[in-house]
């Protein structure tokens, strides 16, 4: 999928508000998917930091929707009822229904996934599962960079970005389904020595960390992806 016009200008505008808030990166992570590519690229660009280290990893695509892939959110509205969707895209561990390997969207036809074992190529995930393999990568790459001293930045998606601010925050399952991360705003945590993160004076509950820009045109992005089947 193609990053839109909009997410574009988000993108830029993100990179923007970064830079003039003073930050900088050492190393940029990423997930193997296009939109998330080109985010980083242009956020990075805005902030003169394309010469930055830069990793991609599946483990940050956004979650896998089985059969539901490819399709546009309010077609699948259309085709299975507004119930059963917001079922399969909110629920922390029930997933949509598999995808069939012959599918072009079988991630075990793409070259990008090449390395995967056959029983880590996902054919529908939920949220649970894509914290599955969110969190050992946190574990294993990221914190690292992190213990090293690193200052980061990480474009994915709203699914393994919930996976991750689960983790770092301890947020309960039941509380997770409800968050709603917006798209194109730089969310900016800061974590002590026990990688436990330190509460921001803007943040934005259950959230520790805080969203750069404008707070009330923030609050309705968050709005906007909530309303998205609606």
């Amino acid at each position: 999928m193609q990053l839109s016009e909009k997410g574009i200008a988000e993108a830029k505008e993100g990179g923007r508000l970064l830079k003039d808030a003073g930050f900088t990166f050492d190393k940029a992570y990423t997930s193997l998917l296009r939109r998330a590519i080109k985010t980083c690229w242009l956020v990075l660009e805005e902030m003169d930091l394309m010469w930055i280290p830069t990793q991609k990893a599946w483990e940050l695509n956004e979650r896998h929707y089985g059969a539901l892939q490819g399709l546009d959110k309010n077609e699948t509205v259309a085709k299975h009822g507004k119930d059963q969707v917001h079922i399969w895209r909110r629920s922390y561990d029930i997933p949509p229904p598999p995808l069939e390997k012959n599918s072009p969207h079988y991630p075990g036809n793409d070259v990008r996934y090449g390395t995967l074992l056959q029983n880590e190529t996902p054919v529908t995930e939920s949220l649970k599962t894509t914290l599955d393999r969110v969190v050992p990568f946190w574990e294993k790459v990221i914190k690292p960079d992190v213990a090293a001293g690193k200052s980061l930045i990480i474009a994915a998606h709203g699914n393994s970005l919930r996976a991750l601010v689960k983790e770092l925050d301890n947020i309960p399952d039941a509380d997770i389904t409800e968050l709603n991360i917006p798209t194109g705003t730089p969310l900016v945590y800061e974590l002590d020595a026990r990688f436990k993160p330190i509460k921001h004076k803007d943040s934005i509950g259950p959230l520790s960390g805080h969203y750069l820009g404008d707070q009330a045109a923030i609050k309705a992005r968050i709005l906007g992806v909530k309303n998205q089947t609606k």
